[in-house]
């Protein structure tokens, strides 16, 4: 009985033993307090707040050196325009009608892109130039341009006379040349609404009849 006791007992023995070992592994590693852990995670910057760090510059740090940036094509400069005071008026007698361009110059008359002087009947070059002979001295200071067609001679002259007299009223508006030239005649700035009558049946003009030579 002694024997089978010692037996039991270094059964026991043994068996406790790796036991003990056991338990040894076992052991759990003793943990930190949730505290500290959660004061070392505000102390530990984060990956972003360490990017913002990286990217302030310092107070007193000399400032980074700019990347060249590439030369933008040079702009082309535009032309100052000139703004010049131009006025255009129309005159009309019979079939002929007639527009004046006046604008600063020296004083140059143009007839449908022709120098008046080039006329050759001088009667038609002084009824063209008569409204400028009424202004004086200052119309050496403007360019006349007058376009005129339809009509014969005559008719183109007066139409070109009536357009720039009244082409100079609206430029020289202080002057009060309207007035002027309607003292002087009419039919400087007032248009002549007169046409030719039409022809009729059985004669060779509006009235005229044909003749016969008999009764």
């Amino acid at each position: 009985m002694i024997m089978a006791e010692e037996k039991k007992d270094d059964r026991k023995a043994r068996g406790k033993k790796p036991a003990a070992k056991k338990e040894e592994a076992k052991a759990p590693v003793k943990e930190e307090p949730k505290a500290h852990k959660a004061e070392e995670a505000k102390a530990a910057p984060k990956p972003e707040a360490k990017k913002a760090e990286e990217k302030r510059p310092e107070p007193h740090a000399a400032p980074a050196e700019a990347k060249p940036e590439a030369k933008a094509a040079p702009k082309k400069k535009k032309r100052a325009e000139k703004k010049t005071r131009a006025f255009v008026a129309r005159g009309k007698r019979k079939e002929s009608v007639a527009r004046a361009t006046i604008k600063p110059g020296k004083g140059m008359i143009r007839i449908n892109h022709m120098n008046l002087s080039s006329l050759s009947n001088p009667f038609v070059r002084e009824i063209i130039r008569e409204p400028v002979r009424y202004v004086g001295a200052e119309a050496t200071g403007i360019d006349i341009s007058v376009s005129v067609n339809g009509g014969g001679m005559m008719g183109q002259a007066q139409a070109a006379r009536t357009a720039i007299a009244n082409a100079l009223v609206l430029y020289f508006d202080q002057l009060n040349l309207r007035e002027k030239f309607i003292a002087l005649d009419r039919s400087l700035v007032i248009e002549d609404t007169r046409r030719v009558e039409t022809k009729k049946f059985r004669g060779p003009k509006a009235r005229a009849r044909f003749q016969k030579s008999y009764r």
